[in-house]
């Protein structure tokens, strides 16, 4: 039930899971401590409410036509109908609800995970041409829609300067990992030689080259691998690899992701330098850190200050089966190397790169633009 005397407010995706780490994990059951939480959701799975947070449920759509042309409108009926003070939404096709939302006098959010633009012109399988006009049409639109709105609350400080020329309340809230997920005592001495990857599973976050890598008989350690494959081709190709070398599991749960880097002795996150990966700032990454396992990531600038400052992990060249191969290798050989690095990326999210930190900016945030209501 809901408290009353409470400010109501909605929290809308189209495209995320109603579990969402960010979304419903960090951001709406941390703000259900002060307001009454709704949540819109697109999943087909129906209403529940948990944790003090109520999810509604517009229908799971067939297509992803669908979803931009239905499921959006869907969304923004439920939104009216709920009443709310803060509407806070999640996905680019929801500008529109958004914009539509600011004229009915609502205060309104936009939460910007990615660099859309950028990630647009990274979609080899789209004509370059429709890449280019889509990624014009969707930076116009964000540009003129953030100067609407109550707040654009930003995952790195990279997409915040791009949108505080348009929006002065423009405020990046970084995904840093729920340490509570990892309270459990941690064994830094895994005796398995297991090496986990968890993520979205696509070209541009380099399966080929983990399958080239890991599938290799002469190899004394093995991949196991967690999210959602981007399309058939891959699926098939990794059905048909060994399992004693590369072991796909499905799209995990909160607890079984905590559990597989639990037993794991290396995380992986190697990918592509695209646009919108160079920038980006990976969930894993820090969960594989919070989880007490060093990290092998990708050489990106911004990567390697957290990896090599931290002394948490190696950085390599993702296009480089060797490099890969080799840091593999040197951490699964180098017991007290690997040890000492997984306590450093332990120890350096419990110091820094603490979750309740960025959730005060975002607290602030709720409470400058409710004041008064």
């Amino acid at each position: 039930m809901f408290a009353m005397n409470r400010i109501d407010i909605c929290h809308l995706t189209s495209v995320h899971p109603r579990y969402d780490a960010r979304i419903f994990l960090k951001e709406c059951k941390f703000l259900s401590e002060y307001y009454n939480v709704f949540l819109i959701v697109a999943d087909g799975k129906g209403d529940e409410e948990i944790d003090s947070i109520h999810i509604i449920d517009v229908g799971k759509p067939s297509t992803r036509l669908r979803r931009v042309l239905n499921t959006t409108k869907k969304v923004y009926r439920k939104a009216i109908e709920l009443n709310c003070i803060i509407y806070h939404f999640h996905d680019p096709e929801l500008l529109h609800v958004g914009r539509k939302l600011v004229r009915k006098g609502k205060k309104v959010i936009y939460d910007v995970h990615e660099d859309v633009p950028s990630q647009i012109k990274s979609k080899k399988y789209l004509n370059i041409i429709i890449r280019i006009l889509s990624s014009f049409y969707i930076e116009l639109v964000e540009k003129n829609y953030s100067r609407r709105f109550s707040a654009i609350i930003t995952a790195t400080e990279y997409i915040r300067q791009r949108f505080l020329k348009h929006n002065s309340r423009t405020i990046e809230v970084r995904n840093y990992p729920l340490s509570s997920e990892f309270d459990v005592q941690i064994s830094f001495d895994r005796s398995e030689n297991r090496i986990c990857y968890i993520g979205g599973i696509s070209d541009q976050r380099g399966i080929h080259e983990l399958i080239q890598v890991f599938d290799n008989e002469s190899n004394n350690f093995f991949l196991e691998l967690a999210g959602e494959i981007e399309n058939e081709e891959i699926s098939k190709k990794i059905g048909s690899i060994n399992k004693n070398r590369i072991n796909y599991l499905g799209v995990l749960k909160r607890n079984q992701i905590v559990a597989l880097i639990s037993k794991s002795k290396v995380g992986l996150v190697l990918l592509h330098p695209t646009p919108n990966h160079l920038n980006s700032l990976p969930v894993k990454m820090f969960e594989y850190m919070a989880g007490g396992i060093p990290v092998i990531a990708s050489d990106f600038k911004v990567w390697k200050e957290i990896i090599e400052g931290n002394n948490c992990g190696i950085c390599v060249n993702p296009l480089d089966l060797d490099e890969i191969r080799n840091a593999v290798q040197f951490l699964v050989e180098n017991e007290s190397q690997r040890l000492e690095m997984g306590k450093n990326g332990h120890n350096a999210i419990r110091n820094k790169y603490l979750w309740n930190d960025e959730f005060k900016k975002l607290q602030n945030v709720y409470e400058e633009i409710t004041e008064g209501c």
